[in-house]
């Protein structure tokens, strides 16, 4: 069943600890196959050495393991909740990469503070508020997810324009139409966080970029005017 994306998912999860985003089994990858609904997703707690296309899980819309061997990730619910609050999204990323968790650990928004960033998110990457004690001790997982989506819908986010968030206290999300998109916005926002931090250690007083020039370099590359690359604006 899916074999091409379950494929994908695969090299997904591989691209992980290749980009140095994830050690031991601290991330997992998840796509969606539009026509099904089914979601594609790291089996919980198998090593990256060993996996093999045969060990992804296919849930249903609930949850429900459709096809595998393996119980599907421990953050199955988290993506769930984000796919099916946005039906745009086709890839998700989890990672616990250390830039992007140090802003997470610090509760902090990563700001955008130059084009680097702006390339590819249109504004700071947001941290989403702690969970309550009562969150905690209940549906977790889910309740990582539903937070992050008050976020998005609280700040009025197109989830594709800044396809990342921080979740407090905890590691970092990133999605994209496709999981190849999804990887990608992993390794951007963990680099943005890098760089957000040496230009604050730097000069703890820098200020945000212009909105001019975010927006000059966000839409040149996003969107229906955009002129970046060649056709397909890659």
């Amino acid at each position: 069943m899916l074999k091409e994306l379950k494929e994908q998912v695969l090299w997904a999860n591989l691209a992980l600890p290749a980009q140095g985003l994830v050690k031991y089994t601290w991330g997992n990858v998840s796509a969606k196959d539009m026509r099904t609904g089914h979601i594609i997703i790291k089996p919980s707690g198998v090593s990256y050495d060993s996996m093999k296309v045969e060990d992804m899980v296919v849930v249903d819309r609930d949850g429900k393991v459709v096809e595998g061997r393996y119980k599907p990730s421990s953050d199955t619910p988290t993506h769930l909740a984000l796919y099916a609050a946005f039906p745009e999204i086709g890839g998700i990323v989890h990672t616990h990469s250390s830039e992007a968790t140090a802003w997470a650990q610090a509760g902090r928004d990563i700001p955008l503070f130059g084009t680097t960033h702006a390339d590819h998110f249109a504004g700071a990457i947001p941290c989403a508020r702690a969970l309550t004690e009562d969150e905690i001790n209940g549906e977790y997982e889910k309740n990582t997810g539903l937070v992050m989506i008050e976020t998005i819908k609280a700040r009025g986010i197109n989830p594709l324009y800044i396809p990342a968030m921080l979740c407090w206290s905890h590691g970092a999300f990133a999605w994209g139409k496709t999981v190849q998109e999804a990887v990608m916005n992993a390794g951007v926002l963990e680099e943005v966080a890098k760089l957000a931090r040496f230009t604050r250690q730097i000069n703890p007083g820098v200020q945000s970029a212009a909105d001019a020039l975010r927006d000059k370099h966000f839409y040149r590359k996003h969107g229906e005017n955009a002129y970046y690359g060649q056709d397909d604006h890659t």
